[in-house]
């Protein structure tokens, strides 16, 4: 199995980039992110197309997770039980998906981005990943969980952790909670391999050139149970895909599965 994740920041917009990329790179299951369109919208004809079946949950903001299937499509759920939501626990936004696909259960998450650790979206942000850690010792084994985690899990994964000093993304709270989810439900970190440099960074800031210089963070993740981790045969950036005119601001991540 080809299992792949891309925060396509806006699917709209992206949405030739993606249809060429499925074609070229034929994953067999993809976690999306960051839609910014509602399920109606999401262009499910166009990967239907290609071979691709869509489990959508979008609400046409600046959130919206979706997972495509080539090998099949079971038991989607939208969300998960205790989502808190923001600014209350009655508006939840749309950030996870889920469903079975060629006997792995998969979850696309896009995690709150925090924006501040003394913003409520910091503690909102915290209390979403407390309560995902929560939701997912519910799930089966094999299980993979996919998407932009908007965490560095450490200092190597930041191309400079000076210039982050004081900002989200990489504190001890928020690094403490995938060290909780992590280890509360067995999952294991697949890093995928770097085309280029020696980090495998995944998103790249617009401004200032920060791609080209490789100023980048890992923050777009692949959590899977065993026996996943042992059957992996390939994991890599696709880097070549944040290139060219209209870019997501993040990279694919490819993970090759023996199952």
């Amino acid at each position: 199995m080809r299992l792949a994740t891309w925060n396509v920041n806006s699917v709209k917009a992206r949405l030739p980039r993606l249809l060429d990329w499925l074609e070229t790179r034929q994953p067999d299951v993809l976690c999306l992110q960051e839609l910014k369109v509602s399920a109606a919208q999401f262009p499910a004809a166009e990967v239907r197309a290609l071979g691709y079946d869509a489990a959508v949950h979008g609400d046409g903001r600046w959130n919206g997770v979706a997972v495509l299937s080539r090998v099949g499509l079971a038991d989607v759920r939208t969300g998960f039980d205790g989502d808190p939501g923001f600014p209350d626990e009655v508006t939840r936004e749309t950030r996870a998906v889920s469903a079975t696909c060629g006997g792995l259960r998969v979850w696309s998450i896009y995690v709150p981005n925090g924006r501040t650790p003394d913003d409520p979206h910091y503690n909102y942000k915290l209390l979403w990943l407390a309560r995902l850690t929560e939701a997912l010792e519910r799930e089966p084994t094999p299980l993979a969980v996919c998407g932009d985690f908007n965490v560095a899990p450490t200092d190597d994964d930041v191309w400079d952790p000076a210039v982050f000093v004081g900002s989200t993304h990489v504190t001890k709270p928020e690094r403490d909670a995938l060290t909780t989810l992590r280890e509360r439900r067995g999952l294991h970190d697949i890093v995928p391999r770097p085309l280029k440099g020696d980090r495998p960074f995944t998103y790249w800031d617009y401004r200032a050139g920060m791609f080209h210089q490789n100023k980048g963070m890992r923050i777009d993740l692949v959590y899977a149970t065993d026996p996943v981790p042992s059957r992996v045969t390939d994991a890599y950036v696709d880097r070549e895909a944040r290139k060219g005119k209209g870019p997501s601001d993040h990279a694919p991540i490819v993970v090759d599965i023996d199952l």
